[in-house]
């Protein structure tokens, strides 16, 4: 089956959204006239042919493949492993790209022509829209006569357009190549016109060693988005490009040390040498992605914690539904705004391909998120689009999750983000109420498991060219036809979904018994968690008044030597550490209000613990917006290593409670114990009456 690079988009964008686009949205989507599109469809209808598929026309709801779930499944897998006859001109703009970033000499338009096979004509409409395009990383690409054509900016500006233009238009074909690498099955030694496979693999195994470990771990594309922006530094490098060195730099940060720790191991193996530019660089990506475990977010991000909960309150106002109270939705934002905000403030762009197709289905929530945001963060002119939709899709995703599940198991598989999967797994609920249970792996985390005979039904939202399992692809927004396929998959398959749920469900009275019980098990034990967190909290909170000029880590060393005495923690020198090592990382002062929370989350202790040393004569540290301050109350807040959900929860909402109102910040800086203990309780019985036992 002979197919060129165009009919193959049609194909794939008609299946991946169905119903949705005519010849004119997809000549507008691919940049060609109506005419070229007819045409290509005259001969799409033959390839159709081939899979007893049929391209539907209709007036009212666009161009369709209709046939069996067999047969479009077949034609899907087999498109993944065609190779078009022509070049896309997404591809030859990739190359002309590469072209002008090789060398820092200026290039003859003919030149260039004949390098990439296309006239003169389409290749001056190529260096137009590279150049609008280019301008948003602060390159400038000129055409002057008798010189030729030349690109001139910054190197970290290039370096950052590059990594930008392979995950914009190349990303499915960059997580295809990683995969087909470590599988050994990977065909060509230039990966896209330009990586090294040899040095692409080894980032990867770099990357999920140093960084994806322990209580870090990265969003598929932003895993993705680091092992290429490390290629890219390392090949540039190789051919000469540097990054000026600040001399004045000094790093101290755990994202520095691990982009060292990289670039060690790659220039033990590779004929490469990294300068602290470079490291620099690489460690601004990897603070602008990394993403935590929503359960390791600092709790002590008092002030953004106030300013999400006031989005979340401004949200739920405009919407007309209360929010307020989702501890899922807040820590998820927390764990978002995090590293969005560094990107922002580090003017790196973030890539979000759903942008518009976000602003096109949630027109009214991406309003009413976008005006929540700016209002809170007025420092930045303008929040971008894309940060906006990632942020919707929390809000989506906790307006969903509210639905009815009942019983049957689903797989989604989306490399494309954590918030884009969570999207996808709650409207999954919403819509096909007979998924009882969506559980959301990425793509490495598939490849690692043998089976996946436990899962019902796999969904995915990009092609899986190693997957065994029968699956379906569906667009991460799931369209009304992704509803559909998915339903005639169930029914078709009913007959045996039920008999298997049948005979793992009814084995044994015992299993049925635990089964009936499970829930309710779950409850107590959130109940036994809450109870257990505040009553810790209440019952060792006290305020210690320090009346002589005592330096302020001596004071907080002496109220460790009491919690260890009192069986709260059972290793002072470590706590103490972390503590310091804390501290070090960025300030816990908290602007504008005498105090300072100190704390730690360590395994020498034993309880929850938020106590309170009061000074009489204040001492200076550093705030959490980096200038020093006066501290006056030292606030004490200590956590196991290992912490419940519900645990989290209260350690949050006490720690975000601090600077809630003028009020609070009086009466928690103030040397009162009655006073902050009872206001403690206030906060304490206000989340039992709304979360517990609503009244």
């Amino acid at each position: 089956m002979f197919i060129t690079s165009r009919e193959k988009a049609i194909i794939e964008l008609i299946i991946k959204t169905s119903g949705k686009h005519t010849a004119f949205s997809i000549a507008t989507f691919l940049n060609v006239s109506v005419r070229t599109i007819q045409r290509d469809l005259k001969a799409i209808e033959k390839i159709l042919e081939q899979f007893q598929l049929q391209l539907v026309r209709n007036p009212n709801k666009g161009l369709s493949i209709e046939g069996k779930n067999e047969q479009v499944f077949r034609l899907v897998q087999h498109l993944a492993s065609s190779q078009p006859i022509d070049q896309p001109p997404q591809e030859k703009k990739l190359q002309l790209l590469l072209s002008l970033f090789q060398t820092a000499e200026s290039f003859k338009i003919q030149v260039l022509a004949h390098e990439l096979g296309v006239s003169i004509t389409t290749l001056s409409a190529y260096l137009d829209e590279l150049a609008e395009w280019l301008t948003n990383f602060q390159l400038v690409l000129s055409r002057k006569r008798g010189v030729g054509v030349e690109l001139t900016g910054e190197e970290v500006n290039k370096r950052k357009a590059l990594a930008n233009y392979f995950l914009l238009y190349f990303n499915e074909e960059l997580i295809e190549s990683l995969f087909l690498l470590e599988q050994g099955q990977a065909e060509n030694n230039q990966i896209l016109h330009f990586f090294r496979s040899d040095y692409l693999l080894t980032i990867e195994r770099l990357v999920n060693d140093i960084v994806n470990k322990r209580q870090t771990r990265l969003a598929d594309s932003d895993y993705i988005g680091l092992v290429i922006e490390i290629c890219i530094t390392m090949q540039r490098a190789m051919n000469g490009f540097r990054i000026e060195e600040d001399e004045n730099l000094v790093e101290d940060s755990d994202e520095y040390r691990q982009i060292e720790n990289i670039c060690n191991c790659l220039e033990e193996g590779f004929p490469v040498q990294f300068n602290r530019g470079d490291i620099h660089y690489l460690s601004t990506v990897l603070k602008g992605s990394k993403l935590h475990e929503a359960g390791f977010v600092p709790y002590d991000s008092v002030i953004l914690g106030q300013l999400i909960k006031n989005i979340i309150q401004s949200v739920s106002t405009q919407l007309h539904i209360d929010l307020t109270n989702d501890f899922s939705l807040f820590q998820g934002l927390l764990a978002h705004m995090l590293p969005s905000l560094f990107r922002m403030k580090q003017n790196m762009s973030l890539y979000n391909p759903l942008t518009e197709e976000i602003k096109k289905k949630y027109p009214v929530l991406f309003l009413a998120v976008k005006n929540s945001v700016e209002k809170e963060f007025k420092e930045f002119v303008t929040f971008p689009d894309e940060e906006i939709a990632y942020i919707v899709l929390h809000f989506g995703s906790a307006l969903v999750l509210k639905e009815e599940q009942l019983p049957i198991k689903a797989l989604v598989i989306c490399p494309t983000g954590i918030g884009t999967s969570k999207m996808l797994a709650s409207r999954i609920k919403k819509e096909i109420t007979e998924i009882d249970s969506v559980e959301i792996k990425s793509i490495k985390d598939v490849q690692k498991q043998k089976s996946l005979n436990q899962f019902d039904v796999i969904l995915s939202t990009v092609r899986l060219p190693f997957m065994n399992n029968e699956y379906i692809l569906v667009n991460p927004l799931l369209s009304k036809e992704d509803i559909k396929t998915i339903r005639s998959f169930l029914q078709k398959n009913i007959e045996q979904l039920t008999r298997n749920k049948l005979y793992t469900g009814l084995s044994t009275n015992e299993d049925s018994s635990s089964t009936r019980q499970q829930p309710l098990m779950d409850v107590l034990q959130e109940l036994k968690d809450t109870h257990t967190s505040i009553e810790a909290i209440i019952q060792h909170f006290h305020v210690v008044q320090i009346t002589n000029k005592t330096d302020y880590q001596q004071v907080m060393k002496n109220m460790l030597i009491t919690a260890e005495k009192d069986n709260l923690i059972s290793n002072v020198e470590s706590v103490f550490e972390a503590l310091i090592d804390r501290e070090r990382k960025g300030g816990l002062g908290i602007p504008g209000t005498g105090m300072g929370l100190f704390h730690c989350r360590n395994p020498h202790v034993d309880k929850l613990i938020f106590q309170i040393a009061h000074l009489e004569e204040p001492c200076v540290i550093k705030g959490m917006d980096g200038n020093d301050m006066y501290m006056k109350s030292l606030l004490l807040m200590l956590a196991p290593e290992e912490l419940s959900p519900r645990e989290q929860e209260m350690i949050s909402l006490l720690s975000t409670s601090l600077i809630e109102n003028n009020e609070a910040i009086m009466i928690f800086s103030s040397s009162d114990e009655k006073i902050i203990r009872s206001k403690m309780e206030t906060i304490f019985l206000d989340y039992l009456y709304t979360n517990v036992i609503k009244e």
